[in-house]
């Protein structure tokens, strides 16, 4: 069983044709379909006849119809897993979506360690955006940026998106999850992905936390295209083809040393290099 949003706005539960089980297709969150209404005494009701031409579908999470990603991280409880975010920044690059990433709970940070996290993502081709959901400061910012897309909303457990959601649609509460004060990570929270009406052509998707992201799809040597703090210095290194890792006169290992491109940014760059390496020794 699907909701499907109408233009005309009441939401139709619908059944998906058998046809789509018989070619292994399956309307995925953000998909615009045609559908016939059905007689139903107690709610809008109906059959999905047709699933419209997909501009992209991602496959963790499951969904369709992206213009762009809000990537929410804590800026503390829970720390920020700089890891993952660069994980997720590299599987959005590969799908060609732009990213913005909210720093949230700027109320227990101080102005320099914001600082730090603007200047270690400013190159990285991302919008980069401070909140206090729970305070309902810096929003509007976030709400401006959603306007008129489509948009997927991410994050682990625990750093603020139910918050977040619940300031940007006002006609809708989800349940905050709680932090546990032992391990600082969010419970009860979203278990799968759902499409949110926030306003005209404003939609949000909201998927479940996520814990890990795998490199998938992607060469060793192909890797260094999906940081694009390393862009300006293509082409400019002594050796065609430098991997920036190992290399005497590479400009972006110089671009480091004066401070141009963020060193954490980098050494997950070398780090997510070598898992590639062992990956293709299997």
């Amino acid at each position: 069983v699907t909701g499907v949003q109408t233009c005309a706005l009441p939401i139709y539960e619908c059944r998906a044709k058998g046809i789509f089980r018989k070619e292994k297709i399956k309307p995925l969150p953000g998909d615009n379909v045609e559908i016939s209404p059905v007689q139903d005494e107690e709610k809008p009701a109906g059959n999905v006849d047709a699933i419209l031409l997909r501009k992209n579908v991602l496959i963790r999470p499951a969904v369709a119809n992206v213009d762009q990603a809000l990537v929410i991280f804590s800026v503390h409880e829970p720390e920020p897993n700089f890891h993952l975010l660069n994980r997720f920044l590299i599987t959005m690059e590969q799908q060609e979506i732009p990213v913005i990433i909210c720093f949230n709970k700027t109320d227990l940070s101080t102005e320099q360690q914001q600082e730090q996290l603007r200047k270690d993502y400013e190159n990285s081709g991302c919008i980069v955006v401070f909140q206090a959901a729970a305070k309902g400061e810096g929003v509007t910012q976030v709400e401006e940026l959603l306007r008129g897309k489509t948009t997927i909303m991410a994050g682990p457990s625990g750093v603020g998106k139910s918050s977040t959601l619940n300031c940007i649609s006002k006609d809708r509460q989800m349940e905050t999850g709680e932090v546990s004060e032992k391990i600082k990570r969010g419970k009860h929270t979203t278990r799968h992905s759902e499409l949110i009406y926030i306003g005209e052509d404003t939609y949000l998707m909201d998927t479940p936390g996520f814990s890990s992201l795998f490199l998938e799809n992607i060469e060793k040597e192909d890797l260094k295209y999906y940081f694009p703090e390393f862009t300006p210095y293509e082409n400019t290194c002594k050796f065609n083809g430098c991997c920036h890792i190992h290399e005497p006169g590479c400009e972006v290992k110089k671009a480091l040393e004066e401070g141009k491109i963020s060193k954490m940014r980098y050494d997950d760059y070398c780090m997510f290099y070598e898992e590639l390496a062992q990956q293709k020794k299997w």
